[in-house]
């Protein structure tokens, strides 16, 4: 008994072992990244400035001007339209995979969600092109490149994390809160609405920001059909340009000064994720903090 108590022991510290080493080389890998890419970007934030760069509303690499304001305005655009679109389907689903929808059901849908994210973006993009730009050519009275394009291509493809996360909230929810709301004689989408989903909001916020993270870093797919143009847009209907289209388009042939601008385009990027993480988990403790003095 004694030696199998030790092997146990054993055991337990090897597996705690070789989780630390993985979460140590996860932290170690971001913080390489996060320093190379500040590395190679900061230079280009000095030599332009900080406010000019983010503010700057001319971005001309042949002339050694780089503001980052129509991207920046692109990229805000299409991430929110994309989660407008995509947060009504993604909670929905989630929702009537979870509560309503028969067990045969259930199991085709789960794996055709899933298989959405498996979807390579290009094709995506391949598909919006002949298939959602000419139905966008009257609404925006040109090709139909539009940064509205970009938000409905992205709505479909941050739909699977929507859906998956948002259900694995709402399967968390105690069957307790469901038996005492369904024993006080509320109906069941009455009890969903008004108790589980609630009860899931820190889940469902956690969902949309990771949703929102996929969004604003998806490239390909969205430089197909949003036209790269860069000028501040005047509404969502017009062609526009994002971050990350921008590095994807010019880093193969742009030169050490356009380069150097690039990677500060790409610490832009990343405090934005991270900004959105931080605001992420903010949100779901006060969300968390509220219904526990419910």
């Amino acid at each position: 008994m004694r030696g199998a108590g030790k092997t146990g022991e054993k055991g337990e510290r090897l597996f705690a072992a070789v989780l630390g080493l993985a979460a140590t080389t996860a932290v170690t890998a971001l913080v390489l990244i996060a320093f190379f890419v500040c590395r190679e970007g900061w230079p280009g934030l000095e030599r332009v400035g900080l406010l000019a760069f983010l503010f700057g509303r001319r971005w001309d690499p042949a002339s050694g001007v780089f503001g980052v304001l129509p991207q920046l305005i692109g990229s805000f655009y299409v991430t929110l339209g994309a989660l407008a679109l995509a947060i009504p389907f993604g909670v929905g689903g989630a929702v009537f995979l979870a509560e309503f929808a028969p067990a045969w059901m259930a199991a085709i849908l789960r794996p055709a969600v899933a298989l959405l994210a498996a979807i390579p973006s290009v094709v995506y993009g391949f598909v919006a092109m002949n298939l959602l730009l000419p139905l966008l050519q009257g609404p925006t009275g040109g090709l139909g490149v539009s940064l509205l394009a970009g938000a409905v291509v992205l709505a479909v493809m941050i739909l699977p994390t929507l859906i998956g996360v948002c259900e694995d909230a709402i399967r968390a929810v105690p069957a307790e809160f469901r038996q005492a709301s369904l024993g006080l004689g509320a109906g069941h989408w009455q009890t969903v609405w008004r108790v589980v989903l609630p009860a899931a909001r820190p889940g469902i916020l956690a969902a949309v920001i990771l949703g929102a993270g996929r969004a604003i870093g998806e490239t390909m797919a969205v430089m197909m059909v949003t036209g790269n143009v860069y000028v501040i847009p005047r509404s969502i209907l017009r062609p526009g340009a994002t971050l990350t289209g921008t590095i994807a388009l010019e880093f193969a042939y742009a030169g050490p000064e356009h380069q150097r601008a690039l990677f500060a385009v790409g610490i832009v990027l990343f405090v934005f994720i991270m900004l959105m993480n931080a605001a992420a988990q903010i949100i779901a403790r006060l969300a968390g903090k509220g219904e526990k003095a419910r």
